[in-house]
């Protein structure tokens, strides 16, 4: 499967959302730290985001992804279905980086404490973090997944899609002008796995899913991420 290139920085969406473009349908339960988060506005309607199980009660997304209220499915492969893998559990405690600032784009990471701890099972696991001085090099293949949207004027997909996309330099600015493989709308906070390790969280939706799609880089807040964890 041919790979967009994308650009990985702290960048802040202007709108919930993000959606897998070029993607295929992953196996049932083959990522077991996927969550699935129904989120009630303050406006009193819901919207859809990724998140990623890290702890046995902590699912980590993006900030721009909060709510009045939010319900997180693990074990979770078709959303219109009832599986006997889901878990659903609300969240208890939404914890954003303290320095988030909408108006910088920057810093769009959330914790989200669940209200009870989830039961580890093969279909809901926890993944692992990268340490603080992890990076990952331009031209390595990496992979997100997601519920959204399956193309820029398509529905949102039913069951959890998968595409690999191709880490850029930091200084290139644009992706591919012929091929559509990207996160968009309604993959927001899903995770950037390369090497069965999430490294980024999906941020900003590209346009018409032709330029680099941004990732949160998770390694830079490790040190928070740890202290939130620990603390409560």
């Amino acid at each position: 499967m041919q790979a967009l290139l994308f650009l990985m920085a702290l960048l802040l969406p202007s709108r919930a959302g993000a959606e897998i473009i070029g993607c295929v349908e992953s196996r049932p339960y083959s990522h077991p730290y996927m969550a699935y988060l129904e989120i009630s506005t303050e406006r009193n309607y819901t919207v859809n985001c990724g998140g990623f199980l890290i702890a046995p009660q902590f699912v980590m997304t993006a900030e721009h992804c909060s709510g009045r209220e939010i319900t997180v499915t693990l074990g979770e492969h078709d959303v219109n279905k009832t599986e006997s893998t889901q878990q659903k559990i609300k969240g208890e405690r939404q914890i954003a980086y303290p320095k988030y600032n909408f108006s910088s784009k920057l810093h769009d990471i959330m914790l989200l404490k669940l209200e009870e701890q989830a039961e580890l099972t093969s279909a809901v696991d926890v993944i692992s973090l990268p340490g603080r001085s992890d990076l990952i090099k331009p031209r390595k293949m990496c992979l997100t997944a997601g519920w959204g949207l399956t193309g820029v004027a398509d529905p949102s997909s039913d069951t959890l899609r998968k595409v690999k996309l191709r880490i850029m330099d930091e200084e290139v600015c644009v992706g591919s002008p012929r091929r559509k493989r990207s996160p968009y709308e309604g993959d927001s906070g899903g995770p950037l796995l390369c090497a069965g390790m999430a490294h980024g969280i999906v941020s900003h939706d590209c346009e018409d899913a032709k330029l680099p799609a941004v990732f949160t880089r998770i390694s830079s807040y490790v040190p928070w991420i740890n202290k939130v964890i620990k603390s409560m």
